[in-house]
């Protein structure tokens, strides 16, 4: 075989390698601790106005690839006993068995089942969303915020999405009015890569 030949098939070969590796995926851990990421909801109170509140403590894993992005997989776990409504007492009843009942449901949890791209950037992230113990399917709309590399030598990736769950679908059923029947979720989650 002579050297032009060679030069060929070794091409083909590496032509054909690269158009048959599949993709992988980067695992990312969101970065809660430094407060780079934040899990916010908010609620009508009475119909008249928002009433806002975050949870402190949560923790959480994805992997993530920017030519693959539907392969995408997230999990996260929240401590509910940081619900945090800037109002103590009241804080001290979304506690209660009345709402989050943390002495018995400590966690709530969220594990993606499937991600469906939706335009340059977006995705609807489907999952099992965990809490009072009852798991329901619920829907992401994601956002892509961007990526690249941080000033202390690591690499990070950004994104925010939001979602609506009804209180009734975990059982809560404390009466707050009828404009109160479900919370809206504002999550912001920036992942460090591993």
């Amino acid at each position: 075989m002579n050297t032009k030949l060679k030069l060929i098939t070794s091409l083909a070969l590496l032509t054909a390698v690269s158009f048959t590796t599949p993709a992988t995926a980067a695992d990312y851990v969101i970065d809660s601790k430094m407060s780079h990421a934040s899990i916010n909801f908010r609620i009508k109170h009475l119909g008249y106005a928002w009433l806002t509140g975050r949870f402190d403590k949560f923790n959480g894993t994805f992997s993530f690839d920017e030519n693959a992005p539907e392969a995408s997989k997230v999990k996260v776990e929240i401590d509910t006993a940081s619900v945090n409504s800037n109002f103590g007492d009241r804080d001290k009843h979304l506690r209660s068995g009345d709402f989050l009942a943390v002495s018995d449901f400590p966690t709530a949890s969220f594990e993606s089942t499937s991600i469906k791209l939706a335009g340059k950037g977006k995705a609807v992230i489907n999952g099992k969303f965990t809490m009072r113990g009852i798991a329901k399917d619920i829907a992401i709309d994601a956002e892509y915020i961007g990526g690249g590399k941080d000033p202390w030598g690591g690499f990070r990736q950004g994104f925010t999405g939001t979602t609506k769950i009804s209180l009734a679908d975990y059982g809560i059923k404390f009466n707050l009015g009828p404009a109160s029947k479900e919370v809206e979720l504002t999550l912001h989650i920036e992942g460090i890569k591993q």
